[in-house]
């Protein structure tokens, strides 16, 4: 029969855009195992399997039987969440905010992401974007009319940008993405570095973005925020996170903060696409900030193990990585020996041995001899994997 339906093409915003590529390769490889019954195993994303500390679930469970808790809430946060972000920052990063007005809680700061390009670009703003860094970023501009202007993040400059390159590529830029303790590359910061961010972002009058969710996943050095660094109020913003040092990746609580009338913007935008968050979520989000030490000492103590296992997992690969990388993952670049990229290595993998391993191209051009994988499974099953590579790849 035909089909009579109206035509309608979809928005060119959408063109070069494409489907996340973990949405598309994961429900690839769920096909694969369907179609023939194998078990991949999948070092891919940076999606916590440990659980938050049981008083965080506890106060969600004992706030949800509030009557008077499930209403729409505020737009911009509950005072019980902007207090805790506020005392969360004080304490951890140095940094005084002014809860009423410098904090503004998002449904995780991938969503402030998005918001900050829309509450700031125009069609064909220039943004400097890292490559490698998290697709979001470019994804996000391209959404909001913006122009992408890569800056590379090398090996042989320690993953840190160039800013000699940086002042040639600042003509028309309105602003900057920044991720340090980075992904991919697991690379920490230091104060001299976001001092020359924002000694650079005043200078060319460009708004610097931190992203910073994580300061807390096996960090050597004390979590940083840009915002300690003198006169970067006047610059920077910051976005952070409870996904990963909180072990809260699907409750979808993080923060923006800064300068009053930039996080206004901000909420002018966000205020039209959503009706704020649960506030039990705040609630708990709230008891999260809260913890001490201990809770940091026994999730890295963990992840500390799996760093272990899958560094041995890339060693059995004939891989190479820089020691003392920050966050849920290991950055390591391809076996020299190696003809191809990494689209070709993980497909190789994946093939023979059954183990997927995040191609590195997927977070720009710099990636493309780099494969990332994941600490967010037991280290048993990152033994399993090597083991897989040693008898299936070797033999």
């Amino acid at each position: 029969m035909e089909n009579n339906g109206v035509r309608i093409e979809r928005s060119k915003r959408l063109d070069g855009i494409g489907e996340y590529y973990f949405s598309r390769r994961l429900r690839e490889i769920a096909e694969i195992e369907a179609a023939t019954g194998r078990r991949i195993i999948k070092l891919a994303m940076g999606s916590p399997d440990l659980p938050p500390a049981p008083c965080v679930v506890e106060t969600l469970c004992e706030t949800a039987h509030r009557p008077d808790v499930h209403r729409y809430m505020s737009y911009r946060g509950e005072p019980i969440l902007r207090r805790a972000f506020a005392d969360w920052y004080r304490r951890w990063y140095r940094v005084e905010l002014d809860p009423e007005t410098e904090v503004l809680p998002l449904l995780g700061s991938k969503e402030g992401i998005m918001h900050v390009c829309m509450a700031f670009l125009d069609p064909g703003d220039r943004v400097l974007v890292p490559d490698p860094g998290y697709p979001t970023y470019s994804a996000a501009v391209r959404l909001a009319g913006g122009e992408i202007v890569p800056y590379p993040l090398d090996e042989e400059n320690d993953f840190l940008p160039d800013f000699c390159a940086l002042e040639q590529a600042a003509a028309g830029v309105k602003l900057m993405f920044v991720n340090y303790p980075n992904m991919p590359t697991g690379r920490t910061p230091t104060p001299e570095l976001f001092s020359r961010l924002v000694d650079f972002g005043r200078r060319q009058n460009i708004l610097i973005v931190h992203d910073n969710p994580y300061s807390f996943v096996r960090n050597d050095s004390r979590p940083f925020s840009i915002l300690e660094v003198e006169g970067a109020r006047e610059v920077a913003l910051e976005l952070n996170s409870l996904s990963k040092g909180h072990s809260m990746a699907g409750w979808r609580v993080g923060v923006a903060v800064g300068r009053r009338e930039w996080l206004d913007a901000i909420l002018t935008f966000k205020s039209n696409m959503d009706t704020g968050m649960f506030y039990p979520v705040q609630a708990a989000a709230a008891e999260a900030l809260s913890l001490g030490e201990a809770w940091f000492d026994e999730l890295n103590a963990i992840y500390r193990e799996r760093e272990k296992a899958g560094s041995k997992l890339l060693d059995t690969l004939g891989c190479t990585y820089r020691p003392h990388q920050a966050g849920l993952f290991i950055w390591a670049r391809l076996p020299d020996a190696f003809i191809g990229d990494c689209y070709d290595f993980s497909d190789m993998v994946l093939d023979r041995c059954d183990v997927f391993l995040t191609p590195g191209g997927i977070f720009g051009s710099q990636g493309l001899r780099y494969i990332r994988i994941t600490l967010c499974y037991p280290a048993e099953v990152l033994e399993e994997a090597a083991q897989r590579i040693r008898e299936r790849l070797h033999r």
